[in-house]
Protein backbone atom coordinates (compact mmCIF):
# COMPACT_ATOMS: atom_id res chain seq x y z
CA UNK A 1 0.00 0.00 0.00
CA UNK A 2 1.26 3.64 -0.83
CA UNK A 3 1.81 6.30 1.96
CA UNK A 4 -0.38 8.75 -0.26
CA UNK A 5 -3.87 8.87 0.47
CA UNK A 6 -5.66 9.98 -3.11
CA UNK A 7 -8.52 12.49 -3.14
CA UNK A 8 -10.94 11.17 -5.37
CA UNK A 9 -13.51 13.44 -7.03
CA UNK A 10 -16.47 11.18 -6.50
CA UNK A 11 -19.30 12.85 -7.85
CA UNK A 12 -17.77 12.62 -11.45
CA UNK A 13 -18.59 9.28 -11.37
CA UNK A 14 -22.48 9.87 -11.16
CA UNK A 15 -22.13 12.61 -14.57
CA UNK A 16 -21.09 9.67 -16.73
CA UNK A 17 -21.93 5.80 -18.28
CA UNK A 18 -18.13 5.67 -19.21
CA UNK A 19 -15.20 5.74 -16.41
CA UNK A 20 -14.05 9.65 -15.85
CA UNK A 21 -10.90 10.41 -16.74
CA UNK A 22 -8.41 9.69 -14.07
CA UNK A 23 -7.14 13.36 -14.82
CA UNK A 24 -10.71 14.82 -13.42
CA UNK A 25 -10.96 12.72 -10.59
CA UNK A 26 -7.58 12.90 -9.17
CA UNK A 27 -6.21 15.77 -10.56
CA UNK A 28 -2.99 16.59 -12.92
CA UNK A 29 -0.83 16.96 -10.02
CA UNK A 30 -1.35 12.99 -8.76
CA UNK A 31 -2.43 11.79 -11.95
CA UNK A 32 1.27 9.94 -12.99
CA UNK A 33 1.30 8.58 -9.35
CA UNK A 34 -1.97 6.53 -10.20
CA UNK A 35 -2.22 3.20 -12.30
CA UNK A 36 -5.16 3.48 -15.07
CA UNK A 37 -6.51 -0.11 -15.47
CA UNK A 38 -9.71 1.13 -16.52
CA UNK A 39 -7.62 2.03 -19.43
CA UNK A 40 -8.46 -1.35 -22.35
CA UNK A 41 -5.79 -0.20 -24.56
CA UNK A 42 -2.58 -1.45 -26.16
CA UNK A 43 0.65 -0.08 -23.59
CA UNK A 44 2.89 -0.66 -25.94
CA UNK A 45 1.83 0.54 -28.81
CA UNK A 46 2.59 3.73 -30.47
CA UNK A 47 6.41 2.99 -30.16
CA UNK A 48 8.73 5.51 -28.36
CA UNK A 49 10.12 6.10 -31.80
CA UNK A 50 6.71 7.09 -32.90
CA UNK A 51 5.77 8.96 -30.76
CA UNK A 52 9.23 11.14 -31.13
CA UNK A 53 8.00 11.28 -34.92
CA UNK A 54 4.66 12.07 -34.39
CA UNK A 55 5.90 15.19 -31.86
CA UNK A 56 8.12 16.45 -34.11
CA UNK A 57 5.48 16.57 -36.89
CA UNK A 58 3.38 18.37 -34.84
CA UNK A 59 4.43 22.25 -35.59
CA UNK A 60 3.84 21.51 -39.36
CA UNK A 61 0.85 19.61 -39.35
CA UNK A 62 -1.33 21.23 -36.59
CA UNK A 63 -0.89 24.53 -39.03
CA UNK A 64 -2.28 22.36 -41.88
CA UNK A 65 -6.01 20.66 -42.64
CA UNK A 66 -6.96 17.82 -42.86
CA UNK A 67 -7.33 16.10 -46.46
CA UNK A 68 -11.28 16.81 -47.31
CA UNK A 69 -10.66 13.03 -49.40
CA UNK A 70 -9.92 10.75 -47.14
CA UNK A 71 -8.67 7.95 -49.49
CA UNK A 72 -5.01 8.42 -48.52
CA UNK A 73 -5.11 7.73 -44.98
CA UNK A 74 -8.06 4.94 -45.72
CA UNK A 75 -5.52 3.19 -48.33
CA UNK A 76 -2.88 2.88 -45.57
CA UNK A 77 -5.45 1.45 -43.27
CA UNK A 78 -6.78 -1.14 -45.76
CA UNK A 79 -3.48 -2.12 -46.36
CA UNK A 80 -2.56 -3.32 -43.07
CA UNK A 81 -5.67 -5.06 -42.69
CA UNK A 82 -5.39 -6.49 -45.89
CA UNK A 83 -9.09 -5.32 -47.14
CA UNK A 84 -10.32 -3.29 -49.96
CA UNK A 85 -10.40 0.01 -49.09
CA UNK A 86 -13.39 0.96 -50.54
CA UNK A 87 -15.23 -1.07 -47.67
CA UNK A 88 -13.73 0.96 -45.13
CA UNK A 89 -15.04 4.02 -43.26
CA UNK A 90 -12.74 6.60 -41.15
CA UNK A 91 -14.58 7.75 -37.84
CA UNK A 92 -13.68 10.31 -34.92
CA UNK A 93 -13.54 7.30 -33.20
CA UNK A 94 -15.36 4.39 -33.46
CA UNK A 95 -18.61 6.15 -31.45
CA UNK A 96 -18.93 8.54 -34.28
CA UNK A 97 -19.77 5.51 -36.58
CA UNK A 98 -22.02 3.41 -33.72
CA UNK A 99 -24.21 6.47 -33.34
CA UNK A 100 -24.51 6.73 -37.17
CA UNK A 101 -24.89 3.47 -37.85
CA UNK A 102 -27.91 3.45 -35.05
CA UNK A 103 -29.46 6.44 -35.83
CA UNK A 104 -29.69 5.63 -39.64
CA UNK A 105 -29.70 2.19 -40.56
CA UNK A 106 -31.15 0.20 -37.30
CA UNK A 107 -34.93 -0.31 -36.58
CA UNK A 108 -35.00 -2.53 -33.72
CA UNK A 109 -31.75 -4.71 -32.68
CA UNK A 110 -30.75 -7.57 -30.28
CA UNK A 111 -28.43 -6.59 -27.77
CA UNK A 112 -26.78 -9.16 -25.69
CA UNK A 113 -26.45 -7.77 -22.22
CA UNK A 114 -24.10 -6.72 -20.22
CA UNK A 115 -22.34 -4.66 -23.36
CA UNK A 116 -20.74 -1.66 -24.41
CA UNK A 117 -23.20 1.15 -23.03
CA UNK A 118 -22.34 3.07 -26.65
CA UNK A 119 -24.88 0.84 -27.99
CA UNK A 120 -27.89 1.54 -25.98
CA UNK A 121 -27.43 4.75 -25.39
CA UNK A 122 -27.04 5.85 -29.14
CA UNK A 123 -30.28 4.33 -30.83
CA UNK A 124 -32.89 6.84 -32.36
CA UNK A 125 -35.40 5.14 -29.89
CA UNK A 126 -34.61 3.34 -26.74
CA UNK A 127 -37.21 0.72 -27.04
CA UNK A 128 -35.85 -0.39 -30.33
CA UNK A 129 -33.00 -1.80 -28.13
CA UNK A 130 -34.23 -5.40 -27.74
CA UNK A 131 -31.87 -6.86 -24.74
CA UNK A 132 -30.80 -10.51 -24.50
CA UNK A 133 -29.49 -11.42 -20.91
CA UNK A 134 -26.44 -13.53 -21.27
CA UNK A 135 -26.40 -16.49 -18.45
CA UNK A 136 -23.88 -15.68 -15.57
CA UNK A 137 -23.60 -19.15 -14.80
CA UNK A 138 -21.86 -19.28 -18.29
CA UNK A 139 -19.54 -17.08 -17.49
CA UNK A 140 -21.80 -14.42 -19.76
CA UNK A 141 -20.76 -16.49 -23.24
CA UNK A 142 -23.11 -15.70 -25.92
CA UNK A 143 -24.80 -18.97 -27.53
CA UNK A 144 -24.89 -18.11 -31.12
CA UNK A 145 -27.39 -20.83 -31.79
CA UNK A 146 -29.79 -19.73 -29.17
CA UNK A 147 -29.22 -15.95 -29.73
CA UNK A 148 -30.41 -16.76 -33.76
CA UNK A 149 -33.68 -18.95 -32.22
CA UNK A 150 -34.66 -15.81 -30.43
CA UNK A 151 -33.89 -13.29 -32.39
CA UNK A 152 -36.67 -14.83 -34.84
CA UNK A 153 -38.84 -16.11 -32.89
CA UNK A 154 -38.93 -12.07 -31.69
CA UNK A 155 -39.10 -11.14 -35.13
CA UNK A 156 -35.87 -8.47 -34.42
CA UNK A 157 -34.45 -7.43 -37.53
CA UNK A 158 -30.92 -6.22 -36.41
CA UNK A 159 -28.31 -8.13 -34.16
CA UNK A 160 -25.35 -6.54 -32.15
CA UNK A 161 -22.29 -9.20 -31.68
CA UNK A 162 -19.03 -7.34 -29.76
CA UNK A 163 -16.33 -10.17 -29.90
CA UNK A 164 -14.48 -10.40 -27.84
CA UNK A 165 -17.18 -8.96 -25.56
CA UNK A 166 -17.04 -5.73 -23.42
CA UNK A 167 -16.98 -5.91 -20.17
CA UNK A 168 -17.07 -10.03 -20.20
CA UNK A 169 -14.31 -10.46 -22.30
CA UNK A 170 -16.03 -13.60 -23.79
CA UNK A 171 -14.56 -14.99 -27.36
CA UNK A 172 -16.26 -16.55 -30.49
CA UNK A 173 -14.92 -17.99 -32.88
CA UNK A 174 -14.48 -17.54 -36.37
CA UNK A 175 -16.21 -21.11 -37.67
CA UNK A 176 -19.54 -20.70 -35.32
CA UNK A 177 -19.56 -16.90 -36.26
CA UNK A 178 -19.53 -17.64 -40.14
CA UNK A 179 -22.79 -20.51 -38.74
CA UNK A 180 -24.43 -17.51 -37.48
CA UNK A 181 -24.14 -15.01 -40.27
CA UNK A 182 -25.49 -17.02 -42.90
CA UNK A 183 -28.44 -18.37 -41.01
CA UNK A 184 -28.88 -14.42 -40.22
CA UNK A 185 -28.50 -13.38 -43.85
CA UNK A 186 -32.38 -12.43 -43.91
CA UNK A 187 -31.63 -9.61 -41.03
CA UNK A 188 -31.31 -6.13 -42.09
CA UNK A 189 -27.92 -5.05 -40.39
CA UNK A 190 -25.78 -7.42 -37.89
CA UNK A 191 -23.50 -4.72 -36.38
CA UNK A 192 -20.22 -7.04 -35.28
CA UNK A 193 -17.58 -4.73 -32.93
CA UNK A 194 -14.40 -6.42 -33.10
CA UNK A 195 -12.46 -3.83 -31.21
CA UNK A 196 -10.68 -6.24 -29.41
CA UNK A 197 -10.38 -8.84 -31.52
CA UNK A 198 -6.01 -9.14 -31.84
CA UNK A 199 -6.16 -9.19 -28.19
CA UNK A 200 -7.68 -12.88 -28.63
CA UNK A 201 -4.15 -14.74 -28.94
CA UNK A 202 -5.90 -16.38 -32.17
CA UNK A 203 -4.62 -16.24 -35.68
CA UNK A 204 -6.81 -14.76 -38.00
CA UNK A 205 -9.85 -14.38 -35.80
CA UNK A 206 -11.83 -11.63 -38.06
CA UNK A 207 -14.37 -11.35 -40.01
CA UNK A 208 -13.25 -8.81 -42.47
CA UNK A 209 -11.34 -10.62 -45.25
CA UNK A 210 -14.62 -12.23 -45.60
CA UNK A 211 -17.24 -9.55 -46.08
CA UNK A 212 -18.39 -9.84 -49.38
CA UNK A 213 -20.55 -13.10 -48.51
CA UNK A 214 -22.02 -11.02 -45.53
CA UNK A 215 -23.63 -8.37 -47.29
CA UNK A 216 -26.21 -7.07 -43.97
CA UNK A 217 -22.59 -6.95 -41.98
CA UNK A 218 -21.38 -3.97 -40.95
CA UNK A 219 -17.87 -4.53 -38.66
CA UNK A 220 -16.90 -1.68 -36.39
CA UNK A 221 -13.28 -1.23 -34.69
CA UNK A 222 -11.92 1.12 -32.54
CA UNK A 223 -8.13 1.89 -32.75
CA UNK A 224 -8.06 3.49 -29.34
CA UNK A 225 -7.92 -0.08 -27.99
CA UNK A 226 -5.82 -1.95 -30.35
CA UNK A 227 -3.77 1.25 -31.39
CA UNK A 228 -3.62 2.72 -27.90
CA UNK A 229 -4.33 6.44 -29.17
CA UNK A 230 -7.85 7.14 -27.52
CA UNK A 231 -6.49 10.81 -27.49
CA UNK A 232 -6.67 10.51 -31.50
CA UNK A 233 -10.29 9.78 -31.57
CA UNK A 234 -9.67 7.03 -34.38
CA UNK A 235 -11.84 4.33 -35.58
CA UNK A 236 -13.68 2.60 -38.30
CA UNK A 237 -16.41 0.40 -39.32
CA UNK A 238 -15.94 -2.15 -43.04
CA UNK A 239 -18.73 -3.28 -44.40
CA UNK A 240 -19.21 -4.77 -48.47
CA UNK A 241 -22.73 -3.35 -48.62
CA UNK A 242 -22.85 -0.40 -51.24
CA UNK A 243 -26.12 1.39 -49.75
CA UNK A 244 -24.41 1.19 -45.89
CA UNK A 245 -21.24 2.25 -47.71
CA UNK A 246 -23.04 5.11 -49.26
CA UNK A 247 -25.13 6.05 -46.78
CA UNK A 248 -22.91 6.65 -43.97
CA UNK A 249 -20.42 8.38 -45.69
CA UNK A 250 -22.96 11.05 -46.90
CA UNK A 251 -23.52 11.58 -43.19
CA UNK A 252 -19.75 12.23 -42.23
CA UNK A 253 -18.66 15.89 -42.11
CA UNK A 254 -15.77 17.20 -44.27
CA UNK A 255 -12.26 16.76 -42.11
CA UNK A 256 -13.65 14.49 -39.35
CA UNK A 257 -10.43 12.95 -39.02
CA UNK A 258 -7.72 15.55 -37.48
CA UNK A 259 -4.22 16.05 -39.28
CA UNK A 260 -2.16 14.23 -36.39
CA UNK A 261 -4.59 11.29 -37.04
CA UNK A 262 -4.13 10.88 -40.38
CA UNK A 263 -0.47 11.16 -39.72
CA UNK A 264 -0.45 8.40 -37.70
CA UNK A 265 -2.22 6.48 -39.84
CA UNK A 266 0.01 6.98 -42.78
CA UNK A 267 2.75 5.36 -40.27
CA UNK A 268 1.06 1.65 -39.91
CA UNK A 269 2.42 0.20 -42.80
CA UNK A 270 5.85 0.77 -41.56
CA UNK A 271 5.56 0.23 -38.42
CA UNK A 272 2.95 -3.06 -38.41
CA UNK A 273 6.19 -5.17 -37.69
CA UNK A 274 6.44 -3.49 -34.06
CA UNK A 275 2.43 -3.15 -33.77
CA UNK A 276 2.23 -7.39 -33.84
CA UNK A 277 4.61 -7.53 -31.63
CA UNK A 278 3.11 -5.40 -28.90
CA UNK A 279 -0.28 -7.42 -29.26
CA UNK A 280 1.88 -10.07 -28.47
CA UNK A 281 2.74 -8.69 -25.22
CA UNK A 282 0.05 -7.87 -23.97
CA UNK A 283 -1.51 -11.22 -24.84
CA UNK A 284 1.36 -13.09 -22.73
CA UNK A 285 0.56 -10.49 -20.10
CA UNK A 286 -3.26 -10.47 -19.61
CA UNK A 287 -2.56 -14.53 -19.50
CA UNK A 288 -0.09 -13.94 -16.41
CA UNK A 289 -2.22 -11.78 -15.03
CA UNK A 290 -5.25 -13.98 -15.72
CA UNK A 291 -3.28 -16.67 -13.73
CA UNK A 292 -2.29 -14.71 -10.68
CA UNK A 293 -5.93 -13.38 -10.00
CA UNK A 294 -6.91 -16.82 -10.20
CA UNK A 295 -5.09 -17.98 -7.26
CA UNK A 296 -7.02 -15.17 -5.35
CA UNK A 297 -9.45 -16.07 -2.55
CA UNK A 298 -12.83 -14.42 -2.67
CA UNK A 299 -12.79 -13.70 -6.64
CA UNK A 300 -14.30 -14.90 -9.31
CA UNK A 301 -12.33 -15.00 -12.72
CA UNK A 302 -14.36 -14.69 -15.75
CA UNK A 303 -12.20 -16.15 -18.85
CA UNK A 304 -11.18 -13.34 -21.44
CA UNK A 305 -10.44 -13.48 -24.99
CA UNK A 306 -9.09 -9.49 -24.94
CA UNK A 307 -6.86 -7.81 -23.47
CA UNK A 308 -9.23 -6.92 -19.70
CA UNK A 309 -10.87 -9.57 -17.58
CA UNK A 310 -13.93 -9.42 -15.78
CA UNK A 311 -13.93 -10.29 -11.93
CA UNK A 312 -16.87 -10.42 -9.74
CA UNK A 313 -16.36 -10.29 -6.00
CA UNK A 314 -17.46 -13.02 -3.57
CA UNK A 315 -17.09 -11.22 -0.27
CA UNK A 316 -18.29 -8.16 1.71
CA UNK A 317 -18.00 -5.50 -0.49
CA UNK A 318 -19.47 -4.00 -3.74
CA UNK A 319 -17.97 -3.04 -6.77
CA UNK A 320 -17.84 0.47 -6.26
CA UNK A 321 -16.47 0.24 -2.67
CA UNK A 322 -13.70 -1.76 -3.89
CA UNK A 323 -12.81 0.54 -6.59
CA UNK A 324 -12.59 3.53 -4.35
CA UNK A 325 -10.49 1.85 -1.60
CA UNK A 326 -8.26 1.00 -4.83
CA UNK A 327 -8.12 4.21 -5.91
CA UNK A 328 -7.74 5.89 -2.53
CA UNK A 329 -5.79 3.72 -0.94
CA UNK A 330 -3.57 2.30 -3.57
CA UNK A 331 -3.34 4.70 -5.88
CA UNK A 332 -5.31 2.13 -8.71
CA UNK A 333 -8.51 2.89 -10.86
CA UNK A 334 -10.26 -0.33 -12.12
CA UNK A 335 -13.41 -0.33 -13.97
CA UNK A 336 -17.01 -0.32 -11.93
CA UNK A 337 -19.44 -2.25 -13.77
CA UNK A 338 -22.40 -1.78 -11.47
CA UNK A 339 -24.08 0.60 -14.17
CA UNK A 340 -23.80 -1.92 -16.70
CA UNK A 341 -27.27 -3.38 -17.50
CA UNK A 342 -27.33 -7.17 -16.98
CA UNK A 343 -24.31 -7.20 -14.46
CA UNK A 344 -25.21 -6.73 -10.39
CA UNK A 345 -23.11 -4.40 -8.31
CA UNK A 346 -20.12 -7.02 -7.67
CA UNK A 347 -17.96 -6.58 -10.95
CA UNK A 348 -15.36 -4.88 -11.55
CA UNK A 349 -13.03 -4.83 -14.89
CA UNK A 350 -9.19 -4.33 -15.23
CA UNK A 351 -7.52 -4.03 -18.25
CA UNK A 352 -3.61 -5.40 -18.35
CA UNK A 353 -1.43 -2.42 -17.65
CA UNK A 354 2.66 -4.17 -17.59
CA UNK A 355 3.69 -7.14 -15.48
CA UNK A 356 4.69 -4.77 -12.70
CA UNK A 357 1.89 -3.10 -12.57
CA UNK A 358 -0.53 -5.99 -12.85
CA UNK A 359 1.61 -7.22 -9.50
CA UNK A 360 0.18 -4.31 -7.60
CA UNK A 361 -3.03 -4.56 -8.66
CA UNK A 362 -3.06 -8.62 -7.47
CA UNK A 363 -1.52 -7.87 -4.16
CA UNK A 364 -4.13 -4.79 -3.62
CA UNK A 365 -6.42 -7.40 -4.31
CA UNK A 366 -5.22 -9.83 -2.17
CA UNK A 367 -4.86 -7.38 0.73
CA UNK A 368 -8.66 -6.15 0.46
CA UNK A 369 -9.97 -9.59 0.55
CA UNK A 370 -7.97 -10.80 3.34
CA UNK A 371 -9.80 -8.09 5.75
CA UNK A 372 -13.15 -10.31 4.77
CA UNK A 373 -12.34 -13.65 4.96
Amino acid sequence: MTNIKFPVKKELFLETTHSPALVDIVGPELVNEVVDFCFIANPYYPTPAMMDELLAKIPEIIKAYPSSNPRLAREQLAAVLKIDPQHLILGNGATELITLIEQELIDDIAIPIPTFSEYLEKLRDADSARLYQLPADRDYQLNLSDFADWIDEQSISSALIINPGNPTGQFIHLVELKAFLKRMGHLKVILLDESFIDFSGIDQPSLMPFLDEYPNVIVVRSMSKHCGVPGLRLGYCCTSNNEFNSVLKALLPVWNINTIAEYFLLMLPKTDREYQQSVTQVVKDVRLLYSKLKKLNGYKIYPTGSNFILVRINFGISALELQMRLLEEYGLYVRDCSNKEGLDKYHIRVASQREANDDRLVQALQEISQDFL
